[in-house]
């Protein structure tokens, strides 16, 4: 009986322990040892320490003392004396620079080390961001003492300044003297790749912003990515000289225009689209193929990278000795689904085209279109703004056309050309070429060549036709489509 109750004895104090402990929150524990200033600004706090002394001198030069002994909630990445003593004397004795510099370390709003995710990515207001994770880094700074208490906001205590970073765009403009890629990428500001470009300068001088504001003006910034964002993370294959014109060069062929000076300004803009990508890959990361958001995909030679890697305040930048992109995989084919039309003409039934989706033997399941009887000869289905960014050069047209009816019929594509709409009439001209007449066959389920094409240059075509046979005998002027594919040749 007695070990019996020295028994139950001894479970009744584990188990008071246990709820002793549970009760116990480290966080609060923590914050008590923390709370030593928790009745003064942030800015008193921090002035308070002669081990941030240096820090708190450039808080007054620059007014950010005022700022926060506000009643807004702040955080403060403070650096200690040992890690001010890293700041340039270019900085320290250029006011603006100066404010920008004490802004990189100024957070509106509370982030201590605990958190639902380890990573927050924190705008500063300096406008930059910098990425905090846990209570060990913000962005290359080593948090040395975390969560100090203030009455308007809490700060760490960091190993190194938070020297404000250039962002990508910036580093390109900084390097435009020597680096011929660099240059090209600013001369796009005058440069008008797309018409709808003219445009926006002339939207952003209307209201204010200026021709010289790139990520408005810039065709490179408003048509692939804006490497001004600092919201944003990107990668950026900046090549040498030699790299870039061999690249360029290969290009050439392939972007002809109406003068010497713009085809190589295209070559150069179709070259360099590919190179950045809207992620920001460390080298442990980067993968061994990338795909551009223009459908280029290409392997990336890791032993082409020059040095270490450029980190920037949005991104990162590898300097390449080149970046060999194979012609047949810079040459993107165009797919263009048959059920997305955008006109119909000659087609006087009120239901002329029926949107199938079924599914093959194969047992795949597609979308389709399938005019039966349209009423009218030569019944079409035009697809507008497909052909976009056409290369100088041949493409081969391929589709696949599904006939599941008792009758085969034949239709064909016709490339370019201008519609003419009078009234209730049409008007079809000057197409660039009409492919001869194909038969749909019943049930063939394959892709079948139909012809090629060669633009005059490189550039747009708006209009593409699906165009079926002169005759209104119906079953013999069907159309269908599943898809088209065009595929550019290699010259």
């Amino acid at each position: 009986m007695i070990k019996f109750h020295s028994f139950y004895k001894n479970i009744a104090v584990a188990v008071l322990m246990l709820i002793a402990f549970s009760c116990s929150d480290p966080w609060n524990d923590r914050n008590t040892a923390n709370e030593a200033n928790i009745d003064k600004s942030l800015a008193e706090a921090i002035s308070s320490s002669s081990e941030f002394s240096e820090f708190s001198k450039v808080l007054v030069a620059t007014g950010y003392d005022k700022v926060l002994a506000s009643s807004k909630n702040f955080t403060v990445f403070v650096p200690s004396n040992a890690a001010m003593s890293q700041v340039p004397v270019s900085i320290i004795n250029d006011p603006v620079a100066l404010k920008q510099f004490v802004g990189n370390h100024i957070a509106l709003t509370s982030f201590s080390s605990v958190r639902d995710t380890d990573e927050v990515q924190i705008e500063m207001q300096s406008k930059k961001f910098l990425m905090l994770k846990g209570s060990a880094t913000i962005d290359d700074a080593t948090i040395i003492k975390a969560d100090m208490l203030a009455s308007n906001g809490i700060y760490h205590i960091i190993d190194k300044p938070l020297t404000p970073k250039l962002n990508i765009w910036q580093f390109v403009a900084s390097q435009s003297e020597t680096s011929m890629m660099s240059a090209d990428l600013l001369a796009l500001k005058e440069f008008n790749i797309y018409q709808a470009d003219s445009v926006k300068k002339a939207l952003s001088e209307s209201v204010g912003a200026g021709f010289l504001s790139d990520s408005l003006t810039n065709s490179f910034l408003t048509n692939v990515y804006n490497l001004n964002n600092e919201k944003n993370s990107y990668t950026l294959f900046l090549m040498e000289n030699d790299g870039y014109t061999e690249e360029t060069d290969k290009m050439k062929a392939y972007t002809i225009k109406s003068t010497t000076d713009s085809t190589a300004t295209y070559a150069k803009y179709f070259t360099v689209r590919d190179m950045v990508f809207n992620k920001k890959y460390e080298p442990s990361e980067l993968p061994s193929t990338l795909t551009s958001r223009f459908g280029v995909e290409y392997d990336v030679d890791k032993t082409q990278i020059v040095g270490e890697p450029i980190r920037l305040s949005n991104g990162i930048v590898y300097i390449m000795k080149k970046v060999d992109v194979p012609l047949a995989k810079r040459l993107v084919p165009i797919v263009i689904q048959g059920e997305s039309f955008d006109i119909r003409y000659n087609m006087s039934n009120s239901i002329a085209s029926i949107i199938r989706d079924f599914f093959l033997p194969s047992a795949e399941n597609i979308n389709d279109v399938f005019v039966l009887n349209p009423g009218s000869a030569l019944p079409r289905l035009v697809y507008q703004n497909r052909l976009k960014d056409l290369y100088s050069t041949t493409y081969r047209v391929h589709w696949r056309a599904i006939n599941n009816k008792t009758t085969v019929f034949s239709q064909t594509i016709s490339i370019g050309g201008n519609y003419v709409v009078t009234g209730s009439t049409f008007t079809f001209v000057n197409p660039l070429k009409t492919l001869i007449y194909t038969p749909v066959p019943i049930n063939n389920f394959n892709e079948v060549f139909v012809g090629d094409f060669t633009p005059l240059q490189s550039g747009n075509i708006l209009n593409l036709t699906l165009l079926g046979a002169n005759t209104a005998t119906n079953g013999q002027n069907s159309l269908a489509l599943d898809y088209l594919k065009i595929v550019p040749v290699v010259k």
